[in-house]
């Protein structure tokens, strides 16, 4: 609940700040804008900001790679590399491009 009042009154006043920023550039382009817009600016941000963490209901995942790495192998059951485990291998291309050659002079002889 408090995290939704957070965020709706955040919003109305970044809503009036880029509104307050918006009116200023009309009325005087040349100067830049004042304290109280900026300030204004950035304390709704933050407040959203804050609103929007508060009302997070989910465990937040762990940043660190080492807790991460972990939590992968045990729920997972591979590490942080395990998408090296199965990708496909190099490929020989000289084998390739024989195998090609001869498809090629079968289908040159068949024709």
């Amino acid at each position: 609940m408090a995290s939704k009042a957070l965020i709706s009154l955040s919003t109305i006043l970044l809503i009036h700040s880029c509104y307050s920023a918006h009116e200023h550039s009309l009325l005087t382009p040349t100067t830049s804008l004042p304290l109280d817009v900026a300030i204004e600016t950035v304390v709704s941000v933050v407040l959203l900001c804050f609103g929007i963490v508060l009302g997070n209901r989910e465990e937040l995942k762990p940043i660190s790679w080492s807790v991460w790495s972990g939590l992968m192998e045990r729920e997972k059951g591979c590490g942080q590399f395990g998408y090296l485990e199965e990708r496909v291998g190099f490929l020989d291309i000289r084998a390739k491009r024989a195998e090609f050659e001869k498809w090629v002079k079968g289908a040159e002889e068949g024709s």
